[in-house]
């Protein structure tokens, strides 16, 4: 069973920023696309940002383009995604997922971790 465990959510002020990580204990995640999601109170899940290495693509959703980075480090098998400059709007829970390699924003995904709280405001 592959899992997936996301950390690094929090409470930040408009204007600040966060950094998620999203774990796979004995799960390697380097053939697999890997996303990060978000769902707001009331609102339908939304794809944040994606990439394969394995076939080098890298997808953002245009709210946050220039503000958010997906990277990975292969040593602790690992997905960041940095955020920066946070808005209110970016409130959500914050969930990673892991894919066929040729996933996008629209997917698919199989695995899917249980979310991360991002809560923006001052």
């Amino acid at each position: 069973q592959v899992q997936l465990v996301e950390s690094g959510g929090g409470l930040v002020q408009p204007g600040g920023s966060l950094r998620l990580s999203c774990a796979a204990p004995g799960f390697a995640l380097d053939y697999y696309a890997i996303g990060w999601f978000r769902q707001a109170p009331g609102k339908e899940r939304e794809g944040v940002s994606c990439f394969s290495s394995s076939i080098g693509t890298t997808y953002y959703a245009d709210s946050v383009k220039g503000r958010f980075t997906i990277s990975r480090d292969n040593a602790k098998n690992t997905v960041y995604l940095q955020m920066n400059s946070l808005k209110p709007e970016d409130t959500a829970v914050y969930y990673c997922a892991a894919g066929h390699p040729l996933a996008t924003l629209e997917g698919p995904y199989d695995y899917w971790g249980q979310g991360t709280q991002v809560t923006v405001s001052s």
